[in-house]
């Protein structure tokens, strides 16, 4: 069995899942192929590869790759975590939305920065499936990098190769739930459907006991309010706690960060994902420093900031023999066993949830086993809870179809249609913005638009 890890650099990421592929005794003897274009990192992702074998005693075969095809030759799966243009780029996605006064948190899914972040991934993707398609055409393709749906929406628009997006946002959210009501969160039994990053827990109980009364009561008191205000304020008005998280959501309704009243009473940190990649450029040197220079006082120390930042999250999970919280080794290890499992992935509707457009991708429950990745029936959402994901959907479309038709104007409607631009811009601000946002990321896009 070969795997291959494209983006391989996202050394944090890299390392989360072959600490996962180590806990298997099944997996014993893998090929690990580690591709990316940072020769810096891909050595360090190497090294944390060989450092992990040892530890495990595997007999895994690992080998490192500047280019893509050499890497994803005869795969079995291909795990992609590629990140395009890297800070600078996600520096524009934020500085020239907030000169025209569009303020963000994450700006990685939805909105003008998920739309950006997808135009300049699209190449990337185009060239990553014909490289499938050439040499490992029965592989499949498991893809982490955001936006997640129009990504997906994109892949399975051009290619029928075998895919599905994944994220770990519902089990977090459903640990989340769980520290709120103070219930052990293997007691729970829950049903998450809806889109990427704005998914609805439909389904909270525990003995087929509603735990939604308790959610609703834990709420009330400050102590837990404070640790979520935006979700709970979005279940206190529609009924239904949404996944991911609080800084994600803030930006994906046209409530709160217009407000700058509430922007402070809910403590929306607004720049947050650039505090974060700048924390990752950190820990990121922590790691040249120990794994390329040898200074062992570096040995732990990334490790620990990213626990110290995000309250323990990012701990390693191997030293307690415990899986983290990604689907793909879990996916992969239900397919080559035979062992039935339950996962959340991003897949096209097809009629999953009925009150969606069929084309469109959906955060569902899917079944795992050796045939495959089965996604389930859903049936209708919430009307409340759909025509909040609607607006989204439609903005993905357009900006799908603006990678597709190579036409600019598909740019302006998608990001013209956005919940929170459309709140605080004008058309012609809003046109304007996107040209100087286009401008700027010109290297990335190629000839992708016209």
């Amino acid at each position: 069995m070969k795997i291959t890890f494209v983006g391989a650099g996202s050394v944090v990421f890299t390392k989360n899942l072959l600490q996962d592929l180590s806990l298997y005794p099944e997996f014993n003897q893998v090929e690990i192929s580690l591709m990316d274009i940072d020769e810096i990192r891909l050595k360090i992702a190497q090294k944390v590869a060989e450092e992990i074998k040892e530890k495990r005693n595997k007999n895994w075969k690992i080998n490192a790759y500047l280019e893509l095809g050499p890497a994803i030759k005869n795969s079995d799966y291909v795990i992609n975590t590629v990140q395009i243009g890297g800070i600078p780029a996600t520096y524009v996605d934020f500085d020239i939305p907030e000169k025209y006064g569009i303020p963000q948190t994450i700006g990685d899914t939805h909105g003008v920065g998920g739309v950006m972040r997808f135009l300049r991934t699209a190449p990337f993707l185009k060239n990553l499936v014909r490289e499938i398609e050439n040499s490992a055409p029965s592989s499949l393709l498991i893809n982490f990098t955001n936006p997640m749906s129009m990504n997906q929406w994109y892949i399975n628009s051009i290619t029928d190769i075998k895919n599905i997006g994944l994220c770990h946002s519902i089990p977090n959210t459903i640990e989340q739930i769980a520290s709120y009501i103070n219930v052990p969160v293997q007691e729970i039994n829950y049903k998450v459907a809806g889109i990427n990053h704005m998914a609805w827990v439909l389904i909270l109980e525990r003995n087929k006991e509603n735990l939604y009364p308790i959610l609703f009561k834990a709420m009330e008191k400050e102590e837990i309010w404070k640790k979520d205000p935006v979700r709970f304020e979005i279940l206190r008005n529609f009924g239904y706690f949404v996944t991911e998280s609080s800084e994600h959501n803030a930006e994906y309704v046209p409530y709160f960060i217009k407000d700058e009243s509430l922007v402070k009473k809910l403590n929306i940190p607004i720049r947050e994902y650039i505090r974060r990649v700048e924390l990752n450029e950190k820990v990121f040197e922590t790691y040249v420093n120990y794994y390329i220079h040898g200074r062992e006082e570096f040995r732990d120390l990334g490790d620990k900031m990213l626990r110290d930042y995000f309250g323990g999250e990012e701990e390693e999970k191997v030293e307690q023999e415990e899986k983290s919280k990604e689907y793909a080794i879990q996916i992969i290890h239900a397919i080559e066993t035979n062992t039935p499992t339950l996962i959340y992935g991003i897949v096209k509707n097809n009629n999953l949830i009925t009150n969606y457009p069929s084309d469109c991708m959906v955060e569902v429950p899917c079944l795992v086993d050796k045939n495959g990745i089965s996604p389930t029936f859903v049936g209708e959402i919430p009307s409340q809870l759909a025509s909040l994901n609607l607006p989204h959907i439609n903005v993905q479309r357009l900006a799908v179809e603006s990678a597709l038709s190579g036409k600019r104007d598909y740019v302006y409607y998608a990001v013209s249609i956005d919940p929170l631009v459309s709140s605080l811009l004008s058309l012609d601000k809003i046109r304007s913005m996107v040209d100087e946002l286009l401008s700027a990321h010109k290297e990335y896009l190629g000839d992708l638009l016209k």
